[in-house]
């Protein structure tokens, strides 16, 4: 930025980051926008919104010669509009420093002395309650970070809580989240310096934001679907016409598959017939409905379950789900019925029993945790397309994977933008043809698994970054930093370790994050913090005070403690000192390794999505997710010979354990990686069903080609034959 010298880009905080190249002018637009020296002398279409490129220039110069009085750097076009204040700064150095920026009229500035206040009376400034938008707890101090409701006298908001929430409502609907007043409410934000953009709110903006409201659940899920032309397939005012649940909606069937002779009959699906049934409210005429419009002419309607008096499975029993049809690029290739394997063969693919709320809950969360690696598998793939077809080939050391990793990225011809070789110097005879993947694969599985137990990390599950004065000297979180970006880029796996803290840090900044006291992982310092803040008198809490008057006063946290209540700004402060400004060295130089090959621009970007890779841990495999990994390019012989059916049985005998391999032993045997890349696969893994005796995983396709067999039995013994037998030789 021109004005502030700054290169971050961060659209919350500072404004749109613009670019002119004609001009050789890039700036954040809020640098702009607050400039003292500058006014919108043009139309709103000429220059930039306004400001002429001559007047932009002119504003540039003038502040070349101003010094910042909080960076001492040069370039404060920003000046405060107190009388006689001289103060000058960047934007960015005023944010920082708390002052105060008025989004309206003349866009006046306040420094941090000259600040305007909110009033709060006697009665107001004791005691503490929750900031309406987070719920967290607010102290009622007259302090920058804490603001009051105008109109409403017990609301009380986080600065940065009431900022988000203007930048995502906007200015047709930020207001008052207690009382709904919106024109007192946005006059003393505005005064108060937050900013409400003249735009309609995010979610108004959101192309098709609403569009699966509009969705109408097509698809039959009976266990056996009679219709030729596939489940999917819906003909209004015939047998072929899907009838939804009556209850959730979510659950279909064709009217000849359940039997039914007219749209007017009611359908349940079984989830919904199980509830009634646990309720009670199932009545006994409905019951025996049901029970006649499944038996017709003699043949049973195969539901997705049992009817609700039939007895419960075994303890042995493994509880499985509807085993979706895969992508399947053909025509005609309907399931097999079951009835046509051996009992012993039967592969059980029916849902479980209703799931209980805390079950439900947590598969929504899967869900919704898939849909955004979804989405960051597309960015990381977009990221991907710098990556160029020279290769660099790196040496490793299984047995000391940090030091030769080290070496490699260190090495002067490495570029992160060139395909990745590994060479293991223990594997001689490795065939590089098949196992170049798998190295990579394995490589980077292991680095990933290295960092995340390093000294550069401390904690359990969520890591923050640790204070290790050695790395820092030789550099170690950039290199971190930067393994960790060319990983997520080049097919390895995701992180899933990152806390919360740590992730907001890197991508919100860390003066705009509030730690947690779980993060914090010394004991002895979680003690102290933890007796600070269950203190239940000012007796106690002073005592605790005077006995780690040394800790606090090394971490710059030392303040006057006259009420209990005190506490928990002493409690954030330490927190603060304890998770960000003490290792603010490692954060810096771990973000600046993270903005290679543009990872860390895109986590600013999409924080939500991004989150899921950082924080969370990927989920187990399961042969719904080995099943929708895969497409099958089938002809007209898979049809005679069920081998769709037989595969996705496989896969369920194998997630239950029935096997002697596993699923991540399938996908190692295809594509020679025992998990799925954030980025993906390159090519997608297929699945080809030929003529052949046993199954070939061919990993520079990430094909797996299938044999035709005739029984189940006969694809499940070569299957397990083939696939331990290669593994194993692999591993001597």
């Amino acid at each position: 930025c021109v004005l502030c010298g700054r290169t971050d880009d961060c659209p919350k905080k500072y404004g749109e980051k613009r670019t002119y190249v004609e001009y050789n002018l890039t700036f954040h637009y809020y640098c702009l926008l607050m400039s003292s020296g500058i006014w919108q002398r043009g139309e709103e279409d000429e220059g930039v919104d306004g400001f002429l490129i001559t007047d932009i220039k002119k504003e540039v110069n003038r502040a070349a010669k101003l010094k910042c009085n909080i960076c001492k750097k040069k370039g404060a076009s920003i000046g405060c509009v107190a009388p006689k204040c001289k103060r000058s700064y960047h934007f960015p150095c005023g944010l920082q420093r708390e002052c105060i920026f008025q989004f309206m009229e003349d866009f006046r500035s306040y420094c941090w002395e000259h600040r305007p206040v909110q009033e709060f009376t006697d009665e107001e400034s004791r005691g503490a309650s929750q900031c309406t938008i987070c719920l967290d707890l607010v102290e009622h101090l007259p302090v920058y970070t804490v603001l009051k409701s105008p109109c409403c006298k017990n609301a009380w908001f986080h600065r940065e809580c009431l900022q988000y929430q203007a930048l995502s409502a906007g200015i047709f609907f930020f207001r008052c989240t207690v009382c709904n007043n919106k024109d007192k409410f946005q006059e003393e934000m505005l005064r108060m310096g937050i900013h409400i953009p003249e735009r309609d709110a995010s979610w108004e903006l959101e192309e098709n934001a609403y569009q699966d409201l509009l969705h109408c659940y097509q698809h039959c899920d009976v266990k056996r679907c009679l219709c030729k032309k596939g489940r999917d397939y819906n003909e209004p005012d015939s047998k072929w016409e899907i009838k939804r649940c009556q209850y959730c909606g979510s659950r279909g069937t064709h009217l000849a598959c359940s039997s039914m002779k007219s749209w007017e009959q009611n359908w349940e699906c079984m989830e919904c017939r199980s509830i009634f049934a646990k309720s009670g409210k199932y009545s006994k005429r409905k019951k025996c409905a049901l029970a006649a419009s499944e038996m017709t002419n003699g043949t049973t309607c195969l539901l997705e379950e049992p009817p609700p008096k039939s007895p419960r499975q075994s303890s042995g029993t493994p509880h499985c789900f509807l085993l979706q049809s895969p992508k399947i690029m053909c025509q005609n290739l309907s399931p097999c019925s079951h009835l046509e394997l051996p009992a012993s063969n039967r592969v059980t693919m029916s849902l479980s029993p209703v799931m209980s709320n805390r079950n439900w809950s947590l598969s929504l969360r899967h869900k919704h945790l898939r849909r955004k690696r979804r989405k960051v598998c597309n960015i990381l793939k977009e990221l991907k397309a710098q990556v160029k077809t020279k290769t660099t080939r790196l040496n490793i050391n299984a047995e000391n994977i940090w030091s030769s990793a080290l070496k490699g990225f260190r090495q002067r011809i490495f570029s992160p933008t060139n395909t990745i070789e590994v060479n293991f110097s223990h594997c001689k005879n490795r065939s590089k043809k098949n196992t170049s993947a798998a190295s990579k694969h394995h490589f980077f599985q292991l680095l990933m698994l290295h960092l995340q137990n390093s000294s550069l990390f401390e904690g359990s599950s969520g890591k923050n970054l640790s204070l290790d004065f050695q790395a820092v000297k030789e550099n170690l979180y950039f290199e971190a930093g930067k393994m960790i970006a060319v990983s997520l880029v080049h097919g390895g796996p995701s992180p899933g370790f990152f806390s919360k803290t740590l992730f907001n840090c890197l991508v919100y900044g860390p003066e705009n994050v509030k730690p947690a006291l779980e993060d914090v992982a010394d004991v002895d310092v979680a003690q102290t913090i933890k007796t600070i803040k269950y203190a239940n008198d000012l007796s106690s809490l002073q005592s605790t005070l005077q006995d780690c008057c040394e800790f606090l006063a090394a971490a710059g946290c030392l303040r006057p403690v006259t009420a209990l209540c005190d506490k928990n700004m002493l409690v954030n402060d330490i927190l603060i000192y304890h998770l960000i400004k003490r290792v603010t060295l490692p954060l810096e130089s771990f973000r600046q390794g993270l903005k290679t090959l543009g990872v860390l621009e895109k986590m600013q970007m999409h924080p939500d999505v991004f989150s899921s890779v950082l924080c969370h841990k990927p989920e187990r495999l399961s042969a719904e997710t080995i099943c929708d990994l895969f497409t099958i390019h089938a002809s007209s012989d898979v049809n005679e010979v069920d081998g769709a059916d037989f595969w996705m049985g496989y896969l369920q005998e194998v997630e239950s354990r029935e096997s002697v391999v596993t699923l991540e032993d399938i996908l190692l045997f295809v594509t020679g990686s025992c998990y799925i890349p954030s980025v993906g696969f390159d090519p997608e893994p297929t699945i080809k069903f030929l003529h052949i005796r046993y199954p070939i995983g061919n990993r520079l396709l990430n094909c797996l080609e299938l044999p035709i067999t005739k029984t189940y039995q006969q694809f499940k013994n070569i299957m397990e034959l083939t696939i331990r037998n290669t593994l194993r030789a692999e591993k001597e």
